[in-house]
């Protein structure tokens, strides 16, 4: 017994070492294939220096060429008599754009170190899909691919690299003063810009959709900004979505689930639905199909809309509460649902028996959903991180941390790069999609008033102006800012 014990005992440390063996011959083999795509890439990187140096070096030796020539003319105009004055202005703007410019490439580096975690797995990450697909291509056509150059898979991570160091700090260029516009305690619930980001809309606790125009904004710095425009409701409001075809049609929600959509030039409503039976958190026009529109409420209930017809065209009956509603920029059928279950449900409304796909891994509501691309979705959650998905794949992709959100609705926005949402610190946070800690951030605390509690307001809307750097941005307070993103 005591014998066989023994070897049971030596068969169990060898069948552990075996596996141990295995997986680190796996993960050797795995750094030496990586080490090979680094050794690759910095040929790849080092040629298109030197190209470029080239490149420069002809373009230094024509110019010199042009400036002997303008000198031998100016030679000649001074023999002339015509005085030729250096101009020595220009030559210290060339300094001083040049030591700008080196103060710059220093803090991108301090920003690649900075984050250098989540950026080595994004890099290993495009890169080992790129060895994959070529590995697929030389088996499907029997012949070896040509590995060297500056591939797909390097220029890809460029751009991600060069648009995440671009950016470290949001700066303000205009704001609206609350003044006599707004009182305290006046939350700006949902900011939306116009179809063609000249105009920006404003909702909230004040039952007023209120209407800037955005050039007059940010060039007329004015101690209190009149709206163009200015229509009243019956109750608070959370959502607005302008339509993305009809420029003067915006739609609202409220808190008493009534649903309308404005004419912003009459001033009037168009339509008005009511059956939703409590608090309607969110709707949005769909950018396929201009006169389908999603809503969704306390009643546990997901609308379709149609604005040519005055009652809704589905229903779509779940278990929780809907916080946030979102159509597919691509789609007119697939709409993503952020819930109070702590997931979020992707429906294809041509078949709503069952969501298409649940993405879950939040741990409390999910308040905001919104696209980045026909494929990425971004959500929002009180359990204070952000979350984006592929909703081709339906897998997880990243997680944010670093803003605070446990109980209030603090806004979310997205452009095809970056993720903004505000906090319940009062700030603004802007995320690179590629990258899970914050890229810049902004305060509204140097905005309170003496005495107040600087804690005691929360970024409560947020909205990105197109595929811009520019955002504008509100608090509970009532106040508008307009950031942008710079070095």
């Amino acid at each position: 017994m005591e014998q066989e014990e023994a070897e049971s005992n030596l068969q169990i440390m060898h069948e552990f070492l075996n596996c141990l063996r295995r997986q680190k011959l796996e993960e050797l083999n795995e750094i030496q294939n990586d080490l090979q795509y680094i050794k690759e890439d910095i040929n790849a990187v080092e040629r298109h220096r030197i190209e470029l140096h080239r490149a420069r070096e002809r373009c230094s030796i024509k110019l010199r060429m042009i400036a002997d020539d303008y000198n031998v003319k100016t030679s000649l105009m001074d023999k002339r008599g015509i005085m030729n004055i250096p101009d020595v202005h220009e030559r210290k703007d060339a300094c001083n754009g040049s030591d700008s410019q080196a103060g710059i490439s220093v803090a991108r580096k301090r920003r690649v170190h900075t984050q250098f975690n989540d950026l080595q797995e994004c890099y290993l990450q495009k890169r080992r899909h790129w060895a994959k697909n070529i590995q697929k291509q030389e088996e499907r056509e029997g012949n070896p691919v040509k590995r060297e150059g500056y591939h797909a898979g390097l220029k890809d991570f460029q751009s991600l690299l060069s648009s995440y160091t671009r950016y470290s700090r949001l700066r303000v260029i205009a704001g609206v003063r609350h003044g006599d516009l707004f009182h305290s305690a006046d939350i700006i619930s949902s900011i939306e810009f116009d179809r063609d980001d000249e105009l920006f809309a404003t909702a909230g606790v004040s039952r007023r959709i209120k209407v800037f125009e955005f050039a007059s904004v940010v060039n007329e710095q004015a101690d209190v900004q009149c709206p163009v425009v200015e229509m009243s409701t019956r109750s608070k409001l959370s959502c607005l979505s302008w339509n993305k075809y009809t420029k003067n049609h915006i739609a609202s929600s409220d808190y008493e689930g009534i649903v309308t959509v404005w004419d912003v030039t009459t001033r009037q409503s168009v339509m008005e639905y009511e059956e939703h039976e409590k608090r309607a958190w969110s709707l949005d026009f769909s950018r396929t199909d201009p006169t389908m529109l999603v809503s969704g409420s306390d009643d546990c209930k997901v609308k379709i809309w149609c604005t040519r017809q005055e009652a809704s065209v589905l229903n779509i009956d779940m278990k929780a509460n809907i916080c946030s509603v979102k159509y597919n920029p691509g789609s007119s059928f697939h709409v993503a649902v952020g819930s109070a279950d702590h997931h979020i449900h992707y429906y294809d409304l041509r078949n709503i028996s069952q969501p298409l796909h649940t993405f879950s891994g939040h741990r409390k509501a999910v308040s905001y959903v919104k696209f980045l691309s026909n494929h990425e979705l971004a959500s929002a959650s009180t359990d204070s991180t952000l979350r984006l998905w592929d909703v081709k794949q339906n897998i997880p992709l990243r997680t944010f941390r670093g803003h605070v959100n446990e109980k209030n609705f603090v806004g979310l926005t997205v452009n095809s790069e970056y993720i903004a949402c505000g906090s319940e610190t009062n700030e603004v946070f802007v995320y690179h999609k590629a990258i899970s800690k914050p890229a810049a951030f902004h305060g509204f605390n140097s905005d309170a008033n003496e005495g107040e509690e600087p804690g005691s307001y929360f970024t409560s809307a947020v909205c990105w102006k197109n595929d811009s750097p520019t955002m504008i941005t509100a608090n509970s307070r009532g106040t508008i800012k307009v950031l942008v993103l710079a070095e």
